[in-house]
């Protein structure tokens, strides 16, 4: 993570404080940062893939959009990766215990870190999750 951010620390807390979810079901893997998930290193191996990134469209730069303007963002995301040929699982994050609404997500496998923080900035994102090969999830400030 940077030493340095315009991001508000209360902002970096709550990202630290997410759950990151692959999935919509009892399967999901549920990531956390600076944890180790086995069952991540597992979908690598499944997968073939060394690392991947959690990203989302929701809410630019963590500010409360409409539910058309997040659909419409999810969707140009969905896109996106499509186009680069990647695997996406779609998930979402959320905080418990507070009231910021469940952000839809996509976890692209395979994705590496500059071109994931590429995308993140595109959809003007505060940060982006990426986990390299130790199955790690780093959270990564974008601005």
């Amino acid at each position: 993570m940077s030493e340095t951010t315009q991001i508000h620390l209360d902002k970096v807390r709550a990202y630290l404080a997410t759950d990151y979810r692959l999935g919509h079901t009892d399967q999901d893997i549920v990531l956390t940062i600076g944890k180790h998930s086995e069952r991540l290193a597992a979908l690598f191996v499944g997968n073939a893939a060394t690392c991947g990134a959690f990203l989302t469209a929701y809410n630019p730069q963590g500010t409360i959009q409409s539910d058309a303007a997040n659909a419409q963002g999810h969707a140009e995301l969905a896109s996106k990766l499509q186009e680069l040929g990647l695997k996406a699982i779609e998930g979402s994050g959320s905080e418990e215990g507070t009231e910021w609404p469940a952000e839809k997500s996509y976890f692209a496998l395979g994705l590496a870190l500059e071109p994931a923080k590429a995308i993140g900035t595109q959809f003007d994102q505060d940060a982006i999750v990426w986990v390299g090969p130790d199955a790690v999830p780093q959270l990564i400030l974008l601005r």
